[in-house]
């Protein structure tokens, strides 16, 4: 089953947009929550280095990911390069062995 993709408009992304701000602000009506007054709600604060290390740590992580990946593209450039003897090679034969 195939579907068809539809092109993404200026106006219907200006469109989508919109109706995602409006179900946010709908959803975050503190009335609608169930919350009289937001000064009322009761909120554990949490330092910050924890989660700032945490962060350092998808950082040095996307750096290690990066630099696989250009490994990887390399080698992945070579078996390309390999193929396309290979195939050249199987076209040439081919060709002779019908003559």
């Amino acid at each position: 089953m195939s579907r068809r993709i539809k092109k993404l408009t200026p106006r219907m992304l200006r469109r989508l947009v919109l109706e995602e701000k409006a179900r946010m602000m709908n959803e975050s009506d503190p009335i609608e929550a169930g919350i009289d007054d937001p000064a009322k709600v009761d909120a554990e604060e949490v330092d910050a280095g924890d989660e700032a290390d945490t962060i350092a740590k998808d950082i040095d992580i996307m750096a290690v990911l990066k630099i696989e990946e250009t490994k990887l593209k390399k080698k992945l450039r070579k078996v390309n390069e390999v193929k396309k003897k290979l195939r050249g090679r199987i076209v040439k034969k081919a060709r002779r062995s019908r003559r």
